[in-house]
């Protein structure tokens, strides 16, 4: 049934042969498997175009209601990373040293990780992605109404993932950062009560001497099933 009419489009949406959907999937599945978490950053420039871009593609996500709950917040200013990484680091001394469980420092030791994070730093720009948990709406008389959204969480997810597979697609380098708690990047950055920090988002090429961990990834079989 078409919904055409008032507030409806014709939807533009270009059908492609079989084979070459199968080539285009095959040939983004091997780009993706290339993308590694970086944790050694070169301080060298990014192109800005490439960042707008990567997080326009965030902002082409689904997202509840359509209601677009997130705020994407590019640092660029040496002195905020700074304070960030300070920030970050001192909720990460508290958490590696009271608030994780054995089994959570075990799961984390063959990643290597410890709670310094120098790449707040390095990396040429940090995208720290706020989940507008509601909306306010100003009205007519100046006072402001709450709107509530639907599905934040998820909405921000399924937009953070697009976000971090468009960086890969422009040959950048990045990592999911989420010390807990994360308020202070409402502080630091100025942020409303209504906007609650996602993840932080180091961006940038490697380190000429980067080294990864040595991981595997599920097979498919344990991971897709058909009924």
């Amino acid at each position: 049934m078409s919904n055409v009419g008032e507030g409806f489009v014709p939807l533009q949406f270009t059908r492609i042969p079989p084979e070459e959907s199968v080539e285009r999937s095959a040939a983004f599945l091997k780009l993706m498997r290339t993308r590694r978490t970086v944790r050694a950053f070169s301080t060298e420039p990014v192109p800005f175009e490439a960042i707008a871009n990567a997080i326009a593609t965030a902002g082409a996500a689904p997202s509840g209601a359509n209601q677009q709950p997130w705020r994407y917040v590019v640092v660029q200013d040496p002195d905020i990373k700074r304070r960030i990484r300070e920030s970050a680091e001192a909720e990460e001394r508290e958490s590696y040293a009271h608030r994780m469980s054995q089994e959570w420092l075990d799961a984390l030791k063959p990643l290597g990780t410890t709670p310094n994070k120098p790449h707040l730093e390095d990396a040429p720009l940090l995208i720290v992605a706020f989940e507008l948990v509601y909306g306010v709406e100003t009205l007519p008389d100046g006072s402001e109404r709450r709107v509530k959204h639907y599905y934040p969480s998820e909405s921000m997810g399924i937009s953070v993932g697009l976000l971090i597979a468009a960086l890969h697609n422009a040959g950048l380098a990045t990592l999911t950062h989420t010390p807990s708690p994360m308020r202070f990047l409402n502080d630091i950055l100025g942020r409303p009560k209504n906007e609650r920090p996602f993840v932080i988002l180091p961006v940038g090429y490697p380190a000429a001497d980067c080294t990864v961990p040595v991981i595997t990834k599920k097979p498919l079989d344990e991971i897709m099933l058909l009924v």
